[in-house]
């Protein structure tokens, strides 16, 4: 009885959120199904194919989505990545609770299938790389979230392909630019440009957050550098860190001055 009534965890509502009504989705890294059944259930989407590259968490989804009554609208497929899902089956992409580089290795050996798809996406790591791949590669994110939950922060990515949203059958339901300044292309990568836009609450948080612990670092790390017993080596490196340290904290105050 697991499937009947769920209720998703913040993360997860994030990305639920960010479907649009009426879009078929591939569900990738799908975990125990609960994000499929509830974007069924809630009538948001009237199919879900439900995908993980792991067979127990796969397996669990499917006794969740047959406890529910679901097996006509949530197709499961043991899959890495995309590479199980036909080209043109879904409308819109979720990747989530991975790693930055594994949802890049995703999208870039699946481009000829996501290309035309709305991508949601959620990288548990290495955010700024991440959004530097996407505007390398011609994605444009159109939208940007972030929640706060059980000791942890989540952001989650709306994307298209740019050139989908400028293909003529598609111009009028996505029209929002995602340019990047060159000076300003670092803090947006590191920080999310859409939710700086909006001044979001929960990023003012973890950049609040985050710069208590880099002062702390810079304190340590100042303490240390040029300190009595240390070799050459180590003595450089320690330098490189605080160096490194620095120009976080200089751009985490860049990032507040949005907030201002």
């Amino acid at each position: 009885m697991a499937a009947r009534g769920v209720v998703l965890s913040k993360r997860l509502q994030m990305l639920a959120d960010m479907v649009e009504v009426g879009d078929r989705v591939a569900d990738v890294g799908c975990d125990h199904g609960f994000l499929s059944i509830y974007l069924v259930q809630k009538g948001i989407s009237p199919r879900v194919i439900a995908m993980d590259v792991r067979k127990g968490p796969l397996g669990a989804a499917k006794e969740h989505i047959t406890s529910g009554g679901l097996e006509a609208y949530i197709d499961t497929r043991l899959s890495d990545g995309v590479k199980q899902l036909e080209k043109g089956e879904a409308d819109t992409v979720v990747c989530a609770g991975m790693g930055g580089a594994l949802i890049q290795r995703i999208l870039r050996e699946g481009m000829e299938k996501v290309r035309n798809m709305t991508l949601i996406l959620q990288p548990q790591s290495e955010l700024k790389e991440f959004r530097s791949f996407l505007r390398r590669e011609n994605f444009r994110i159109l939208e940007e979230n972030a929640v706060y939950e059980d000791g942890k922060y989540y952001f989650a990515i709306k994307a298209v392909v740019s050139e989908y949203i400028d293909s003529q059958q598609n111009r009028g339901r996505y029209q929002q630019e995602n340019e990047c300044l060159n000076q300003d292309c670092d803090i947006f990568d590191e920080y999310g440009e859409k939710l700086l836009e909006q001044r979001h609450p929960i990023l003012k948080q973890y950049l609040e957050f985050r710069r208590n612990v880099v002062e702390q670092l810079v304190i340590n790390l100042t303490e240390h550098v040029g300190g009595r017993g240390s070799d050459e080596t180590n003595a450089s490196r320690m330098e490189e860190r605080l160096r490194q340290v620095k120009d976080e904290l200089k751009g985490i105050d860049e990032a507040l001055k949005w907030y201002r």
